[in-house]
């Protein structure tokens, strides 16, 4: 797939695949990401794919050559004949992905906007829930936050504007949607999407082997779950 290379920084590469915010795009900027990984290039520290780019962090001690020439340049030709001998997947999808199931308490208190959202989708609050948790969403990436992942596959009758004058303080677990993503604030955060409904588990937690619960490419489902159960799994430990 072509790409184009930029000088992020000196000690960053940023390559770009496109511009939109597109699922197939997004499945093959995953795709090289896994490539890259996998060919571990001497000195790169970090692979983070977004929606049509991945930014590579590097060492630019370790891209130096006896000629002074520009690590960055030095890189790039190595990244781009693994990228370009590297075999092309049958097709590109976000299959490579785990697949993480996210309970949900929707409305109430845990989820304030869910029947302004229903309103202006022209549906019942129960049929936003049922639609909302209907579809498997991939992970485009991580950012905002640590942990808070972007989301991709919601339903168009639940697209929805963010709000206009957004919120000082969304609650940790919030699950929000904004415009055509739906996401997880990962802990108590300002935000300006639109709050439907909450889950207990924790998204970010740097204790953990794996601070983040979801990663890119990965696979999301939502399921509902009541107020109860909502308080009865918020208790156990992380």
């Amino acid at each position: 797939m072509p790409f184009v290379v930029e000088s992020w920084s000196e000690d960053a590469l940023l390559l770009r695949f496109g511009e939109s915010i597109d699922i197939a795009l997004n499945a093959e900027v995953h795709a090289a990401a896994r490539v890259l990984s996998a060919a571990e290039l001497p000195g790169v520290l970090d692979v983070a794919p977004a929606y049509a780019s991945i930014l590579l962090r590097f060492d630019p001690a370790a891209r130096a050559d006896a000629d002074g020439g520009p690590p960055h340049e030095r890189l790039e030709q190595a990244l781009r004949a693994v990228l370009r001998n590297a075999p092309p997947p049958a097709r590109a999808t976000h299959d490579a992905g785990g697949l993480v199931e996210i309970p949900v308490c929707y409305g109430g208190e845990h989820g304030p906007d869910l029947e302004a959202l229903a309103a202006h989708a022209g549906m019942e609050p129960g049929e936003a829930v049922a639609r909302h948790g209907a579809d498997v969403y991939t992970v485009a990436m991580l950012g905002f936050a640590p942990g808070f992942p972007y989301l991709l596959g919601l339903d168009p009758a639940l697209h929805m504007p963010r709000r206009a004058t957004p919120r000082t303080r969304v609650p940790a677990g919030s699950v929000a949607i904004g415009g055509a993503q739906t996401g997880i604030y990962p802990r108590e955060l300002p935000g300006g999407w639109n709050l439907i409904g909450r889950t207990p588990l924790s998204l970010f937690d740097p204790r953990r082997g794996q601070p983040c619960l979801l990663a890119p490419a990965d696979r999301v489902r939502f399921r509902a779950i009541t107020a109860e159960e909502f308080s009865a799994l918020a208790e156990r430990p992380s």
